[in-house]
């Protein structure tokens, strides 16, 4: 692969994940206004009419064959996933949550060797590994376990497991079917699965409204920026990546919710990046063996 389109690709996916980053601040506010079950459904119902209008516009691409067992799958993995991401979201700091779901990016690379067929590269395996140090790092070390936010702890971890199984399929689906269609299964699926939090949804400011409406637009944002970016990479390359979030996480925690940015946030973050970096270095040419003496 050209050097220019791998740096293109790691950098829509590095810019997914910060627009996903600025959805889950959206999120965490809405769903401590409105619960989480409505809020969750108002990411993907406005998600699904936003990316209807971008389906319609990019004329009506279709699934391709075996696409719709693999994005219902997709669907309600995403489903579970952003109930349980969510709701410890209400509970834990904007930091720590995504903290939590790094343990996610970790998974990507054993599970797409076993059903992705990749090759285990050690240098995405290592950065991944320097990666979560940095979160360590970043997060002031171990996160406390005790108390009230156990649950919470619990439910971000397993949140960071549907995810990386659906980051699998988002792989495997990302070159025949297209960001377009991606985007509009991924939210479609989820709201359809979610939809009947509406039978004790209580009134909505248009305010409010007008935020959830943002969730779908900068979430769509997100997935279609990552989707184009996995065309070119492999999982386990732009499972490193996702290790960018945790700066936009601090950021936005901090702007939003008046959650302190520590000293150790900081110094995670330098080393967040120079992980990201030395897992985008392009790897060394194959020595040519030299060509046999003729006889």
């Amino acid at each position: 692969m050209p050097r220019a389109v791998a740096l293109v690709a790691y950098v829509q996916v590095a810019a997914g994940i910060g627009a996903l980053c600025v959805m889950d601040g959206l999120v965490k506010y809405l769903a401590l206004r409105h619960g989480v079950p409505l809020t969750t459904f108002a990411r993907y119902g406005s998600g699904v009419l936003i990316a209807l209008g971008v389906w319609q516009w990019q004329g009506r691409p279709g699934l391709a064959p075996g696409g719709l067992r693999a994005h219902v799958l997709r669907g309600s993995l995403i489903a579970a996933m952003a109930l349980l991401f969510f709701w410890a979201l209400t509970l834990l700091s904007l930091a720590l949550a995504l903290t939590l779901a790094f343990v996610g990016p970790l998974l990507v690379p054993p599970l797409a060797a076993l059903f992705l067929k990749e090759r285990m590269q050690p240098r995405f395996v290592l950065a991944g590994v320097i990666g979560f140090g940095g979160v360590v790092v970043a997060a002031g070390g171990v996160p406390d376990l005790a108390g009230t936010r156990l649950l919470a702890v619990a439910a971000a971890v397993g949140a960071a497991f549907l995810y990386a199984l659906s980051a699998l399929v988002l792989r495997a689906r990302a070159a025949s079917d297209g960001a377009t269609v991606i985007t509009l299964m991924g939210a479609g699926v989820p709201a359809l699965i979610l939809s009947p939090t509406l039978i004790s949804a209580g009134p909505v400011g248009a305010h409010d409204l007008a935020l959830m409406l943002a969730t779908g637009l900068v979430g769509n944002i997100g997935v279609q920026l990552i989707a184009r970016g996995y065309v070119h990479l492999e999982a386990q390359a732009s499972a490193v990546m996702e290790f960018t979030g945790l700066p936009w996480a601090a950021l936005l925690g901090w702007m939003l919710f008046a959650e302190p940015v520590a000293p150790t946030t900081i110094v995670g973050a330098m080393i967040i990046a120079a992980a990201c970096l030395w897992a985008t270095r392009p790897e060394p040419a194959a020595v040519k063996a030299p060509p046999a003496p003729v006889p």
